[in-house]
């Protein structure tokens, strides 16, 4: 465990980051994936079809492809850096802040069809029930269909999330210093191929056992009666 002693301040730091990336982007994506569905649930055709073009496009394009791109084509190409050129950290906190981009807008194509799929578990004769009452599309999605929607696929919404924690090492490609770059410079250094390997496993389960926990006992909790 030489390794890890050496390492440990990096490590703990480098998962921290691994961290905020995951809550970051996953509020990102929960806020524009709940948009997309409405988009997908409208009966307006030109924002149906704005939602569903978006999420073909983007979950099947790698993400490596969409970070890269924040990188490239927004930051050094359009010169968009999210971020105070005259920082000093404005390198780490442009790449930080891009990736949280490029991380939410690809979670966010799977979050939508998450909820679409749970809006499809709510009995017709509500939605039906609502419009007779004269709810608007927005008051129905608002206060009938997405509260039962987001209790139905708490347990998938939580392997979204899950794939959303791991996919936080492709930030490395554009030098987000989180637990992949880390586990890449350590295994550069040192001949301790294995047991690198087993620390940062053990550290992603850490990570993604409890969540996978927690969701799973929210979604018996709040299960929606059928």
């Amino acid at each position: 465990m030489e390794v890890f002693s050496e390492y440990r301040g990096q490590i703990f730091e480098a998962f921290w980051t691994t961290i905020q990336l995951t809550v970051f982007s996953a509020v990102g994506a929960l806020i524009l994936g709940t948009v997309l569905a409405g988009m997908r649930l409208s009966p307006v055709p030109m924002l149906n079809w704005l939602g569903t073009s978006y999420v073909n496009v983007v979950r099947n394009t790698p993400l490596t492809l969409i970070i890269l791109f924040c990188s490239f084509g927004l930051s050094q190409t359009l010169g968009i850096t999210l971020v105070d050129s005259q920082s000093t950290t404005s390198i780490e906190d442009g790449n930080f802040r891009l990736a949280v981009l490029g991380l939410t807008v690809y979670t966010a194509s799977f979050v939508c069809e998450t909820i679409r799929s749970g809006v499809n578990t709510v009995p017709l004769g509500q939605a039906e029930a609502a419009r007779s009452l004269g709810f608007t599309f927005g008051q129905n999605l608002r206060m009938i269909l997405l509260p039962q929607a987001f209790r139905a696929v708490l347990i998938p919404m939580g392997s979204v999330l899950i794939a959303l924690t791991k996919n936080t090492t492709i930030a490395s490609a554009i030098g987000v210093a989180e637990a992949a770059l880390l586990m890449k410079e350590m295994i550069e250094n040192t001949a301790a191929l294995l047991v690198i390997g087993v620390i940062f496993a053990l550290g992603f389960m850490v990570l993604t056992l409890p969540m996978g926990l927690v969701f799973g006992w929210l979604g018996k909790k709040y299960a929606v009666s059928q």
